[in-house]
């Protein structure tokens, strides 16, 4: 076996082979015994006549079962490819199509889900059911692992064979297929592990689905360093209180809105949350208040962000703990082992205070869109990889988000960032969540309209949340209308989801 993705938990399980690296409501599973259980369905895999570079799909919710998949298919020199659980039978069914796999391993309790969707996936040959009996339709997942060899397979893999496709989130519209390699994979962990403050003591709260970039990159960095990872299935707030009480969780990875979530929750001196000493924020903005806020709600942590993206493995830029209240609105300078920059349209890199696209360049870059040349040639040119997000350095290099490039609103000529009212929209007292859009306008072109969740128990008017604009915005960028919901639609890993919005409210113009 070459380098690959399979050797972190080779070698951890090597180093610490009675210790437990996952926890789950229903047990745990020491290193040795996990790893043994991955080379089982690794060889049961390959006695399907599954062969390398063949795809295999999963279904599932954290749980044991995902993750042994997850290097049972890269040590068996497949190509893993997570589907999110939270899609409808015809978006799923999609996806498995386009990627071509063969197999797909699923939890039982998709099993009726999987039942209607056969005749619309006919390239699966192999349905194995997690938890599930052998029947005349699926492969029982145990009944597998009982038949093989707990040795390690023997099959060559190369830092550059295929490892991943990963599909985007689709914030934005319809998913495409990241083709990422070994290496990918295996520089991202290196910058998480020399970068971040993870350690093999580490007790992590896992509530990320580990389908997303997000998780899965979590994962793999804390396998690879040894931790010990509680799986959480879903994002319930008291559970996770509870959890980081009893099991002294030391460290957890969250999106703004369950930060959010937590800080609202009624009974929070219950728990005990002092052996929480880190805590990383993704995947969406993080307001400064919020920020405040959550470093109350634990107050030993040291607090880091990331920014990052499905195409260059999920770990782009951090912002470190000595930074965190010093740069407002930042998401901090590269990882080591790659390059960032931010260009403006001739691809010359901006000045202080200019504004530009984030491109990238590095091992952790994406080998392309599987099966999709020409979006791969529109983001990767000349070797660097094009984000779409709109950004700005400061004369100490750090690196500011101001939008994504898709969200840039322009009204009378002139650019709006919904980013920039959406950290005012955070920081009213009786505001939950935001999301800040462009809307038809017949004399401007567009305007903003702000979409805003209240906190429980508040009552809010839209002309209150115009008015506490106006007093802190230009008056071109302050909402024209806002609308006050009840929830806003939101990715699996928390993120929120403007194109169903703009769907909805309607989208001006296309730039």
């Amino acid at each position: 076996m070459g380098m690959n993705v399979g050797y972190f938990l080779i070698k951890s399980a090597s180093k610490y082979p009675q210790k437990t690296l996952l926890k789950f409501e229903e047990g745990s599973v020491s290193y040795m015994t996990f790893n043994e259980r991955v080379n089982q369905l690794s060889h049961a895999l390959i006695s399907l006549g599954l062969l390398k570079g063949d795809k295999i799909a999963t279904l599932f919710l954290n749980c044991q079962e995902m993750c042994e998949s997850y290097f049972a298919i890269t040590k068996s020199g497949c190509v893993l490819v997570p589907l999110n659980a939270r899609l409808n039978d015809r978006e799923l069914a999609d996806l498995i199509n386009h990627s071509d796999a063969k197999t797909l391993i699923f939890d039982t309790q998709f099993s009726n889900f999987i039942r209607k969707m056969k005749d619309n996936i006919p390239n699966i040959k192999h349905f194995i059911e997690a938890k599930g009996k052998s029947n005349d339709e699926n492969l029982a997942y145990e009944s597998l692992l009982e038949k093989q060899p707990k040795d390690e397979p023997r099959v060559k893999i190369t830092e550059e064979d295929d490892f991943a496709i990963m599909y985007t989130a689709g914030t934005t519209g319809k998913p495409k297929g990241c083709l990422l390699s070994h290496r990918n994979y295996i520089w991202g962990a290196l910058n998480g592990i020399m970068d971040m403050d993870i350690r093999p003591e580490d007790v992590s709260l896992v509530v990320f689905p580990m389908f997303h970039t997000a998780g899965l990159a979590s994962f793999f960095v804390r396998v690879a360093i040894g931790a010990t990872l509680y799986l959480m299935k879903s994002a319930d707030v008291k559970r996770m209180l509870e959890i980081i009480d009893q099991e002294k969780i030391t460290s957890l990875a969250l999106v703004p809105t369950l930060f959010n979530a937590l800080l609202q929750f009624p009974d929070l001196e219950k728990y005990d949350r002092s052996s929480v000493r880190s805590f990383t924020s993704a995947t969406a903005i993080f307001p400064i208040e919020l920020k405040k806020q959550t470093k109350k709600l634990f107050p030993n942590v040291e607090a880091c962000e990331i920014y990052g993206m499905s195409e260059e493995s999920g770990l782009g830029t951090r912002l470190l703990p000595k930074d965190v209240f010093r740069k407002i609105a930042c998401v901090g300078q590269a990882f080591t082992h790659h390059e960032v920059r931010v260009v403006n349209e001739k691809g010359q890199e901006v000045k202080p205070g200019e504004v530009g696209e984030i491109i990238f360049r590095g091992p952790v870059v994406m080998k392309g869109y599987y099966k999709n040349p020409e979006a791969t040639e529109e983001a990767i040119r000349d070797g660097w990889l094009y984000s779409g997000d709109i950004a700005k350095v400061d004369d100490e290099g750090y690196i500011y988000i101001v939008d994504r490039k898709k969200d840039l609103i322009i009204s009378g000529g002139l650019n709006i960032y919904p980013r920039e009212i959406e950290e005012i929209l955070y920081s009213h007292p009786d505001i939950s969540e935001a999301a800040v859009i462009g809307v038809t306008d017949p004399k401007w072109g567009e305007t903003v309209k702000a979409i805003v969740v209240p906190k429980q128990g508040k009552d809010l008017k839209p002309e209150e949340v115009i008015d506490f604009c106006a007093t802190k915005l230009s008056s071109y960028k302050k909402p024209t209308s806002v609308d006050i919901v009840d929830s806003l639609p939101k990715t699996a890993s928390g993120k929120i989801q403007k194109f169903p919005l703009r769907e909805k409210y309607g989208k001006a113009v296309v730039y």
